[in-house]
C-alpha cells in the first residue's frame, strides 16, 4: 500500500469516525446554526483537518503511530457516552457554568488521538497548531459574552449616536435606539458590535501568520492588530450607516431597504479590511522568508520529505479504528431511526404533554408546551392547582433535550441563582434527588427544582457550594451497553410567590415545602414513560 493511499483511509476513518463523538457534534452544530457570533466555528474543524494534512505530507506521509492514540479516542468516546446519559456541570461561579466536557475539548482529544494513532508522536509534535485550533470550535464563550460583548454593544451604540448627533441630527434618550423619526431608526443589538468581524478577523490573523511562520511576537501583534481592525471598521460600519439613515431620511424610499444596505455595507468594509490584513501579512511573511534564509533557518512548510514506508501495524491500527468506529456508527444510525414519540414529536412540536388530571391533592389546571423560536420543542408544562388554594406548582417533561440542566439556560440568560444547592423530595418512586436554585427577580421569588431520569430511574445531586461545585447525575448501567438505550429526560418543577419582601430564606422554605407536598404523590416513573424510546 503507497504512503498517500494509507493517508486518504486514515482521513477517511478520520471523517466516520466522527460518530464516535457524535452528541458534541450535535451540540456544536446546533450551536454554530443558532447563534451567529459562533457561526464562524463551524470552519475550524475543516481548516485544522487540512492543515494537519498539510503538515503529514511535508514529513511524507510518515506512518510511525502509537497506540496511545486509539486509548485516547476510545476515552473520549466513552466519556461522550457517559455525557449522553448524564449530567455533569461545573459550577465555577453563579455566571459561568461548564458542561464536562466541553465539545470543544471533545474535539481536541478527537484531534490528538487521530494524529497520534496515524501519525505517531512526530506529526503530533509539528501539528499543535492545527490541533490546538481545535478549541476555538466555540470562539466566543459565554464569560466573554457577558463581560466583553455586552459592553461592546454600549461602545457601539455611544459611538454611533455621538456620529449622528455631531452632524446635527436629534434622537430619542435610547441609549441602543437612534430613532430618527419616531417610526424609523436603528438597534444597536449585541451582533452590531463588531465582535463577529474581529473574531474572524482574528482567526484569520492566526492562521495565516501560523503559515508564513511569524515569530511569537510578530504573530501575536498581527492577530491583536486584525482584532481590533475588525472593530475599528465595525465603528466605520455605523458611522456610514448613519449616513445612509440620514439619506433615506430626504429619499424615503430608501427607509425600507435600510437591513439590506446594511449587509451591503458591511461585507464590503469587511473585504477591504480583509484586504489590508492580507497586504500586512504577505509583506511581513516576505521578510520573515528572507531573513528565515539568511539565517540558515529550518525548511520552508512547501518542502515535501519523501514518503516513507507503510509500517505493518498501521493496518491493526486501522482496523482497530474502524471496529470502533463500525459500534459507534451502529449506535448513531439506531438512535436516528428508532421508532418512539420522539418521530412523533418532531412531526407535531405543537403537541401537548399527556399529564394526569389528579395528582394527589392538585388538580389539573391548564397545559402547554414551551419551544424555541425555530418552533423546537423544549418542555411539556403542565400547573397544577392544590385543592386548598394554596400556592400552584409547575411541572415540566423534556421529551427530546436528553440530558440536559436548567441552570445552564439560566446562566445563558444572565439569570443567576440567589441559592443552589441539593434537595431530597419525597415522590411516588421513593425520594428522589433535585438540583434545586432560588431565583427573585424583582417581581417574584421562585423554586426551580430539576432531575434527570434514564428509565425508571431518576436523580440529579449538587456539591455547589457558593462559588464553586458540580452538578450531577448518575447515568443507568444498563443504558451505557445498550446501543437503544432509553432516553434521558429531564424533570423540572417550580414553585413562585409574588411576595419579594420575604427574605429569601423565608421564601425559599416555604416554596420547597409546596414542591414536598406536590411531588410527594407524583410517580415520575409513570410520568415519563410515554416519552421513553
Amino acid at each position: 500500500m503507497s504512503p498517500q493511499l494509507a493517508a486518504g483511509i486514515a482521513a477517511l476513518l478520520a471523517v466516520l469516525g466522527i460518530a464516535t463523538v457524535w452528541s458534541s457534534g450535535v451540540m456544536l452544530w446546533a450551536m454554530w446554526t443558532t447563534d451567529a457570533l459562533k457561526s464562524i466555528g463551524m470552519v475550524i474543524p475543516l481548516v485544522s483537518f487540512l492543515l494537519v494534512l498539510r503538515v503529514w505530507r511535508s514529513l511524507g506521509w510518515e506512518s510511525e503511530g502509537s497506540w496511545w492514540g486509539f486509548a485516547i479516542l476510545f476515552i473520549t468516546a466513552v466519556i461522550v457516552k457517559l455525557r449522553e446519559q448524564s449530567i455533569m456541570v461545573l459550577v465555577l461561579s453563579p455566571e459561568w457554568n461548564l458542561y464536562i466536557p466541553p465539545p470543544s475539548l471533545v474535539v481536541f482529544a478527537y484531534g490528538v488521538g487521530l494524529v497520534l494513532l496515524f501519525g505517531g508522536r512526530r506529526l503530533f509534535r509539528a501539528s499543535l497548531f492545527p490541533l490546538i485550533l481545535l478549541l476555538f470550535v466555540n470562539p466566543i464563550p459565554h464569560l466573554f459574552n457577558v463581560y466583553v460583548d455586552l459592553p461592546l454593544q454600549r461602545a457601539s451604540a455611544h459611538v454611533a449616536r455621538g456620529f449622528a448627533m455631531a452632524l446635527g441630527q436629534p434622537l430619542s434618550p435610547d441609549k441602543l435606539r437612534l430613532m430618527f423619526t419616531p417610526e424609523f431608526g436603528m438597534f444597536i443589538a449585541p451582533g452590531c458590535n463588531g465582535i463577529r468581524g474581529a473574531v474572524t478577523m482574528g482567526l484569520i490573523a492566526l492562521v495565516a501568520g501560523y503559515l508564513y511562520r511569524f515569530r511569537w511576537r510578530a504573530h501575536a501583534l498581527v492577530v491583536l492588530g486584525a482584532i481590533l481592525l475588525g472593530y475599528a471598521f465595525n465603528f466605520v460600519r455605523l458611522c456610514v450607516l448613519v449616513l445612509y439613515y440620514l439619506l433615506a431620511l430626504k429619499i424615503t424610499w430608501l427607509q425600507d431597504q435600510a437591513e439590506n444596505a446594511d449587509y451591503v455595507i458591511g461585507a464590503v468594509l469587511f473585504f477591504f479590511a480583509v484586504y489590508l490584513l492580507y497586504t500586512v501579512i504577505q509583506k511581513l511573511g516576505s521578510r520573515n522568508a528572507v531573513s528565515t534564509n539568511a539565517a540558515g533557518g529550518a525548511d520552508l512548510p512547501s518542502t515535501v520529505a519523501e514518503p516513507q514506508v507503510v509500517s505493518g501495524s498501521f493496518y491493526l491500527r486501522a482496523a482497530a479504528l474502524s471496529i470502533l468506529v463500525a459500534v459507534a456508527v451502529v449506535g448513531v444510525v439506531s438512535g436516528l431511526t428508532a421508532p418512539g414519540p420522539g418521530a412523533e414529536l418532531k412531526a407535531d412540536e405543537t403537541a401537548l404533554g399527556q399529564f394526569p388530571e389528579k395528582v394527589g391533592t392538585y388538580t389539573l389546571a391548564r397545559r402547554w408546551n414551551e419551544n424555541l423560536l425555530t418552533g423546537a420543542l423544549l418542555f411539556h408544562w403542565a400547573e397544577y392547582a392544590p385543592e386548598n388554594g394554596g400556592t400552584h406548582v409547575e411541572i415540566g417533561v423534556s421529551p427530546l433535550m436528553g440530558s440536559h440542566d436548567t441552570l445552564v439556560c439560566h446562566t445563558a440568560r444572565g439569570e443567576d441563582p440567589i441559592w443552589h444547592g441539593q434537595s431530597a423530595f419525597p415522590t411516588g418512586d421513593g425520594t428522589t434527588n433535585f438540583s434545586a436554585s432560588f431565583f427573585n427577580d424583582g417581581s417574584t421569588q421562585y423554586l426551580e427544582a430539576t432531575t434527570l431520569c434514564t428509565g425508571s430511574s431518576c436523580g440529579e445531586y449538587s456539591t455547589a457550594p457558593a462559588r464553586f461545585g458540580i452538578v450531577y447525575s448518575r447515568p443507568h448501567p444498563e443504558t451505557l451497553l445498550s446501543q437503544n438505550a432509553a432516553r434521558p429526560i429531564p424533570i423540572l418543577v417550580k414553585a413562585e410567590t409574588v411576595d419579594t419582601t420575604l427574605p429569601p430564606n423565608v421564601a425559599r422554605q416555604q416554596l420547597s415545602a409546596d414542591l414536598t407536598s406536590f411531588l410527594s404523590t407524583v410517580s415520575l416513573d409513570s410520568l415519563t414513560r410515554p416519552y421513553r424510546r
